[in-house]
């Protein structure tokens, strides 16, 4: 079963925690320092929770696809190049506290979507959450490429 994810930077992350669980009337799949991800079958969804900056309005991070496979993954960045999008590969990837495989790409407004499939957990945040260099996600400060951030 694939699902979409809609990660978002949240100020108050226990505030943000309550409201959710309220409103899918579920708890967290996991929960770590600075973070949280909801793993809601109806409708399906992964929604990811990060803690940003106190103070600050949420604001979507990230958007994504999570699928069962890295055989999936393949497929999809095989596709994506197909249809002449650049595409940023990440593969054996600790991020949001998970190994990963995954494909970033660009919509037309630069809104972050990945395609990824988590492999294991982790017990770090990681090295990407987004591929940019807004400065904010563990690409801060990074040389940004066309694909995306060069965080390695």
């Amino acid at each position: 079963m694939s699902r979409a994810q809609l990660a978002l930077r949240v100020s108050d992350l226990e505030a943000s925690i309550t409201f959710y669980s309220k409103l899918f009337n579920a708890e967290p799949a996991k929960r770590r320092e600075g973070y949280a991800n909801f793993a809601i079958t109806e409708p399906p969804l992964k929604l990811v929770l990060i803690e940003g900056e106190p103070g600050q309005e949420t604001r979507m991070d990230h958007l994504g696809v999570e699928v069962e496979s890295t055989g999936q993954v393949t497929a999809a960045t095989d596709r994506l190049k197909d249809a002449g999008l650049a595409t940023f590969e990440e593969n054996d990837t600790s991020c949001c506290y998970a190994l990963q495989d995954k494909v970033w790409v660009h919509g037309p407004g630069q809104e972050p979507w990945e395609v990824y499939v988590v492999k294991a957990d982790a017990d770090i945040l990681g090295k990407s959450t987004e591929p940019d260099t807004r400065g904010d996600g563990c690409c801060a400060g990074q040389p940004a490429t066309d694909q995306g951030c060069a965080c390695g």
